[in-house]
């Protein structure tokens, strides 16, 4: 697989222009550093733009970035926040591991279908997670965007969410 498999596979426009940007930035490189990325070129989709640092050490993602639509999913903003505080105990794990899979293959990943559920929340919709690395090769954190169509209910509608992998 390939980016350009990752760009076909995803179907929103706006998660689209995130991706370009992403493989725009990183040039020749595996993966492009979070300083490359610039938020100018991205303006109309800062709201649905979200990213976690990653220390290897620690094995631990910390919150670097949330745009408006992904704070209103948290209900608070990430930055500084321990990733795994900010999810409930029972979903951390999948998550976590999905998350470092990303940073430290390095691979692509696009999901579809319930994207989010926080107390009787939940999100229908697509993300996508791309590696960063600032030396272009060691994984170092994860940008992601999200988008979604937000209902409140008694349980969860719609799919679960349907994951898609692609290696760099």
């Amino acid at each position: 697989m390939s980016f350009q498999a990752f760009e076909q596979a995803i179907t929103s426009p706006a998660l689209k222009r995130v991706a370009q940007h992403w493989n725009n930035v990183r040039g020749s490189r595996l993966m492009p550093g979070w300083s490359d990325i610039s938020p100018s070129r991205i303006s109309g989709q800062l709201s649905i733009i979200w990213s976690y640092r990653y220390d290897r050490v620690a094995d631990a993602f910390t919150g670097r970035l949330a745009g408006d639509q992904i704070e209103r999913m948290f209900g608070k903003n990430i930055r500084g926040a321990p990733m795994s505080a900010l999810y409930p105990a029972e979903e951390f794990p999948r998550l976590f591991a999905r998350s470092k899979r990303v940073v430290c293959e390095p691979a692509l990943y696009r999901g579809e279908g319930m994207v989010f559920k926080h107390v009787d929340h939940y999100g229908h919709g697509e993300r996508i997670i791309m590696p960063l690395a600032e030396d272009g090769a060691l994984g170092d954190g994860i940008l992601g965007a999200t988008v979604y169509q937000s209902f409140m209910g008694a349980g969860p509608i719609g799919l679960p969410e349907i994951e898609s992998w692609f290696a760099l």
